[in-house]
């Protein structure tokens, strides 16, 4: 068996069009996310390389108190991530097949709803532990 290192550079996209001022990041929490509940092309695109991925910067967020990790928001839900706790601030890097990752959770801030990276209706929340605003359209 021959193992050479191999080196690849990746630019994560960093524009947030969502987030209409800086207001808040001081406020963002560590998380750990449950990368099984997210959904490839959805909540995550791979990378260059097919074991690189990115969670997609804006994907609302809830605590599934059972587990005690973060997976995308669901109103329907009966397990606590049926309430919204906020915005993942960044594209969060991972390995694909990895179970679990940290991220930053922003809570408080001014957010265009209509740019988030999947469909939100802050106007549907009816139970949330952040202090978001959201522009109207």
């Amino acid at each position: 068996m021959d193992i050479q290192p191999i080196t690849t550079t990746q630019q994560l996209r960093v524009g947030r069009p969502w987030l209409l001022s800086g207001h808040g990041t001081e406020t963002n929490q560590t998380i750990t996310l449950d990368v099984a509940k997210f959904a490839e092309n959805t909540h995550w695109e791979r990378g260059i390389k097919t074991v690189e991925a990115h969670f997609k910067s804006g994907l609302p967020l809830a605590l599934n108190t059972t587990s005690g990790l973060y997976e995308p928001y669901d109103p329907a839900a009966t397990d606590g991530h049926e309430i919204f706790a906020g915005l993942l601030d960044t594209e969060t890097q991972f390995g694909v097949g990895s179970t679990r990752v940290g991220g930053a959770l922003r809570v408080h801030g001014l957010i265009a709803p209509a740019k988030l990276p999947v469909a939100f209706d802050p106007a549907a929340v009816a139970k949330s532990t952040a202090s978001l605003t959201f522009a109207r359209a």
